[in-house]
């Protein structure tokens, strides 16, 4: 047997490590979280600053095109057109109204139309004669009249006079309402006949491209 005074001394050294060992490990555990505690909140301010710089300078480039009433979309169908008289033709959209009264035709779209006119005339219009004749015309006859330019204008068919202004259309049948109009008015001169076409559309719609192909169509018959 061993002498009970050296186990008497062994015990108590034993006991001592296993504490510090202890102590050692609770130590170790209670720092860990201070330091994630620490450094979370750092790596998570710009994520949340970031979506509010974007949201507010950002374009969708998926969001659906909107144009103004009024803008002849840009795959509207054109089809040939000739009048009653036989003396010219032109393109006119396909699918819109139309009506004809005093030999005058009119195609309409909602709040588009193509007013279509033959007279008679000795010699071919300038710009200086439409200021002087026709301008006051039209005045007279155009509620809301505010006046735009006359312009001498080179299309398939030959040079054309081009009056523009702005008016009021006729009061819609069901709402009484009128809106205000860019109108064009383009005069075309061949063997003593005057085509007038006067081209209409809502303030402010992008109709140059339509408007181009029905004046660059007219081709003279006879």
């Amino acid at each position: 047997m061993r002498p009970p005074g050296r186990l008497a001394g062994v015990l108590p050294l034993a006991l001592l490590a296993v504490l510090g060992v202890a102590c050692s490990s609770g130590t170790s555990t209670t720092s860990a979280p201070a330091t994630t505690t620490t450094t979370a909140p750092t790596s998570t301010a710009p994520t949340s600053t970031a979506p509010t710089s974007t949201a507010g300078t950002g374009v969708d480039p998926n969001a659906p095109e909107k144009n103004p009433p009024g803008d002849i979309p840009d795959n509207q169908v054109f089809v040939p057109f000739t009048v009653p008289a036989g003396t010219f033709s032109l393109k006119v959209p396909e699918g819109w109204s139309r009506t004809e009264a005093g030999g005058v035709v009119t195609f309409t779209d909602n709040f588009n139309s193509i007013r279509i006119e033959t007279v008679t005339k000795p010699s071919a219009p300038t710009a200086a004669s439409a200021a002087a004749q026709d301008v006051p015309a039209v005045q007279a006859q155009a509620p809301g009249y505010e006046a735009g330019t006359v312009t001498t204008v080179d299309r398939r068919a030959g040079k054309a006079v081009r009056i523009t202004y702005r008016d009021d259309s006729p009061p819609n049948p069901v709402t009484r309402r009128s809106i205000r109009r860019d109108v064009e008015r383009y005069e075309f001169w061949s063997n003593g006949k005057e085509v007038v076409l006067t081209l209409a559309g809502p303030k402010g719609a992008d109709n140059v491209d339509p408007w181009r192909i029905v004046t660059d169509s007219v081709t003279f018959l006879t």
